[in-house]
């Protein structure tokens, strides 16, 4: 099980994904706007700056790529060029802390929680089974059999679409 601090990080990630989605048959970028960004950023612990968001739109976008199989995970290697991690030494065990400039921690932290995940729970982070949605999905769940960013939108329009489809097909017989 992950500590809530992962939990928070994976979360953060599948947020990060997400930030492209289809409205109305059109992919938006929740990012795109600059004041938008900036308070996202923000909102999940960066500084807002131009920089931050710059490295962090590229860390996605090489993510969502490499989620959906369509780049190699090497091609992550420019977002953590440059970065060490630290070891630090507690009462409570060892944990590791990341060295990068500022403006570029937020995409460092993607890619870091993003192979966490894999190496944790591989598989489990995946995009939607519905290829009109550009959402992604971490499925949780014991069985891991989840397809759907949402049932309530995507698993729904899928099963609707099968439905129409075996009607359709057993009414042309």
């Amino acid at each position: 099980m992950a500590a809530d601090g992962d939990r928070e990080q994976q979360d953060a990630l599948l947020e990060l994904l997400n930030t492209t989605p289809v409205v109305n048959g059109v992919v938006q970028d929740q990012l795109a706007d600059p004041e938008a960004a900036e308070a996202w950023q923000r909102a999940h612990g960066g500084s807002g700056t131009a920089d931050e968001h710059r490295h962090l739109v590229r860390a996605r976008d090489a993510l969502q790529d490499v989620v959906r199989g369509s780049r190699p995970a090497t091609s992550l290697a420019p977002v953590l060029e440059g970065v060490t991690s630290r070891p630090q030494v507690s009462s409570a065990g060892v944990s590791w802390d990341l060295d990068a400039r500022k403006e570029r921690l937020m995409a460092v932290q993607a890619v870091m929680t993003w192979s966490a995940l894999q190496k944790a729970t591989p598989g489990r982070l995946r995009p939607c089974a519905n290829p009109d949605c550009r959402r992604f999905l971490l499925d949780r769940s014991k069985t891991n059999k989840a397809r759907w960013c949402s049932m309530a939108v995507c698993g729904n329009r899928m099963k609707a679409r099968r439905h129409y489809q075996r009607t359709r097909d057993g009414a042309a017989e």
